[in-house]
């Protein structure tokens, strides 16, 4: 089973953590099903950015995101040339390394 790494973030996981996720979960639901609350405001439909990541190891074992994935990142804060919707990123058999973005797009957050 895969492990992902989640670097520290202030506000969802402040001393980073490492959990286990069934190959072909996406990183958002690993994170969720982990407590870890990463924003998602479309509820994972790929219609926002607020679950932006970027992968920092593993991020060839994803699958391919597609053109709306991409459409979407270009309006992400901070993208970087590795940076993935984690609702539409899925995991293969390969560990993934995560950092979650210090800032999104949206402002006003929601809690879910």
């Amino acid at each position: 089973m895969p492990v992902i790494k989640i670097l520290p973030h202030p506000e969802y996981c402040p001393n980073g953590a490492e959990i286990k996720a069934p190959a072909g979960t996406s990183i958002c639901e690993a994170l969720l099903d982990n407590k870890i609350n990463i924003e998602h405001a479309c509820d994972m439909s790929a219609a926002c950015t607020t679950c932006h990541v970027v992968v920092r190891e593993g991020f060839k074992s994803l699958n391919e995101p597609d053109e709306t994935e991409e459409d979407l990142l270009d309006r992400a804060w901070g993208l970087e040339p590795n940076s993935r919707l984690s609702c539409q990123a899925i995991l293969a058999q390969a560990d993934v390394t995560v950092e979650i973005p210090k800032y999104s797009i949206n402002h006003a957050k929601e809690m879910h």
